[in-house]
């Protein structure tokens, strides 16, 4: 979704540019990975920060996605830490089967609660940082944020050099993580398959 700061990615106008991570169109990948881990006669849960638009539309994409791939999904919004866990109770009420939690800041922040709540519920769940992962996540597959900081420091040093921000492109991620906590699925009597871990940039094990 765009949000009009920009006027296209190859130049941008007025006096801003930056570093795209492309989480929201990388949606259909993440079901992808994630649906092969899910029991196939359950429903996919979404769980979007409503107050963050670009989030609104990765939803609504991802519900298209899932219905493509011939499943059923529901859509979860959370805004604050008590509605994450009144989202992840719904979740277990209507017994789904999979959780694909949205590219929001907020849920980076809140990422050690989305852990702790999908281990509690014993469902496996995808997101779009590699730090959740780290934190004890399940999977995650997304752009590196260490990659696309990087770059941004290089547009900084062009920018206080004299270049001017509008003329410079928005960069578009170069390196993409896909990370897997054999540890948590260990603890969700989960089998990984081989397929999903030769395309793995990482293992926790």
């Amino acid at each position: 979704m765009s949000v009009g700061l920009v006027g296209s990615i190859n130049r941008p106008g007025g006096n801003i540019t930056g570093v795209t991570f492309f989480n929201g169109v990388m949606g259909a990948k993440r079901l992808e990975l994630l649906l092969q881990l899910a029991a196939k006669d359950t429903a996919v849960a979404i769980l979007i920060n409503p107050a963050n638009p670009p989030v609104v539309a990765e939803g609504e994409n991802a519900l298209t996605a899932v219905q493509s791939f011939g499943r059923q999904a529901a859509v979860f919004g959370a805004s604050t830490p008590a509605q994450i866990e009144e989202a992840f109770q719904a979740i277990r009420d209507q017994r789904l089967g999979s959780v694909y939690v949205s590219s929001d800041p907020f849920f980076l922040v809140e990422r050690h609660k989305l852990v702790a709540l999908a281990a509690r519920s014993l469902i496996p769940a995808i997101y779009s940082d590699r730090e959740i992962a780290d934190a004890g996540g399940l999977m995650s597959y997304g752009a590196s944020r260490t990659d696309a900081y990087q770059q941004a420091g290089k547009y900084i040093g062009r920018i206080l050099h004299g270049e001017k921000p509008g003329e410079l492109p928005v960069m578009l991620p170069t390196k993409f993580e896909f990370v897997i906590n054999l540890q948590t699925a260990k603890a969700l009597a989960l089998t990984i398959p081989n397929s999903l871990l030769l395309q793995a940039t990482e293992v926790i094990e």
